[in-house]
Order: structure tokens, then sequence, then C-alpha cells
């Protein structure tokens, strides 16, 4: 079973990932801001993760920095609600770019296909 990280600050969006993501044969493991988001991963070693950009104390971006330098082949998916940080070139460091939406739809199709192309 591949095991998933989502960070993200607001603890309902959490809850929505975990049901919807273990109902897709999903691990989830779930992070509240960048720091417990950085021990989970030393500790557990996610086949992916999903990140919010805007987080209080270390935000998405400084988070994917940090985690690229632990990993290089980890798959990355910032998920935000705010469409101008893909514009950021800090942002390209991950291997993609979501804007939230209720419909879940899209993110488990990136997951997947970030998935499948591991090995």
């Amino acid at each position: 079973m591949k095991k998933i990280l989502f960070v993200d600050d607001e603890e309902s969006i959490r809850l929505l990932y975990q049901e919807e993501f273990e109902e897709g044969g999903y691990e989830v493991m779930l992070a509240g801001n960048g720091e417990e988001a950085l021990a989970r991963f030393k500790e557990t070693r996610p086949d992916i993760l999903v990140i919010d950009i805007k987080m209080p104390g270390m935000d998405g971006i400084e988070l994917l920095k940090r985690v690229r330098e632990l990993s290089k082949n980890v798959p990355v998916i910032l998920c935000t609600a705010y469409g101008e940080y893909k514009q950021n070139l800090e942002t390209w460091a991950s291997d993609e770019y979501v804007v939230k939406s209720a419909n879940l739809e899209g993110l488990f199709k990136k997951v997947e296909e970030l998935l499948a192309r591991r090995p």
C-alpha cells in the first residue's frame, strides 16, 4: 500500500484527504505544519507528499526545499487555494501544482500519475 503524507494547516482539509484517500486504497499520514511534516517524512519516508503552501511557521515552499535536500526522488505535489504561486520559481521544484478544489478527482489523478512513474 502506497503511503501519502498530507500537509495542511486546516484540520478539516486533512481529514477530508484522509477519508477520501484511505477509501482509495492509500495509507494516509497527516501533518498540520511544516515542522511536523519534516519529522514525519524523516521517520516514515512516504511514497508521495501533498503540501499546502500557506501555513504558519515553515510554509510549504520551505518544506519543499527541505524535503528535496533529503530526497530528490520522492514526488511532491503543491496543493494550494492560491493560483498565483504557480509563477513563483521556487514552486517549480515540485512535481505538480494543484489548485485546491472540493472535487478531489484532479488530485487523485496527479497522485496516481506520479506514483506510476516511480519504480
